[in-house]
């Protein structure tokens, strides 16, 4: 089992910058690759950003590309997302997500462990 738990959200201006970290429980953290989704009201869980169990090779979704990094600290058992230069439609709650198998994946169904979510608001 692995336990995940999502903090740094908050409301922020346009233009600003937030990072989300996601601290994992278990000693298999290393293994597995991790990923963030975000769900804004209305609408469909989608991917936004992945790395793999070594943090050697990520993926990113076209519309955070060039403005949010994900990266990851296993001595730690954390992963980060650091996002700048937040536009409104931005605003949604993050999900972090571990997949039990050490490539990066952006398909919801590939991630095998969930946290309960952060919520992040940009005004514009």
């Amino acid at each position: 089992q692995v336990q995940l738990v999502e903090s740094g959200g908050g409301l922020v201006q346009a233009g600003g910058s937030l990072r989300l970290s996601c601290a994992a429980s278990g000693r298999t953290f290393g293994w597995y690759a991790m990923g963030w989704f975000r769900q804004a009201p209305g609408q469909e869980r989608e991917f936004v950003a992945a790395i793999n169990w070594s943090g050697g090779s990520t993926l990113y979704a076209d519309s955070v590309k060039g403005r949010f990094t994900i990266s990851r600290d296993n001595a730690k058992n954390t992963v980060y997302l650091q996002m700048n230069s937040l536009k409104a439609e931005d605003t949604a709650v993050y999900y972090c997500a571990a997949r039990t198998r050490p490539q990066a994946g952006s398909e919801r169904d590939e991630y095998d462990y969930w946290g309960q979510g952060t919520q992040v608001t940009v005004s514009s």
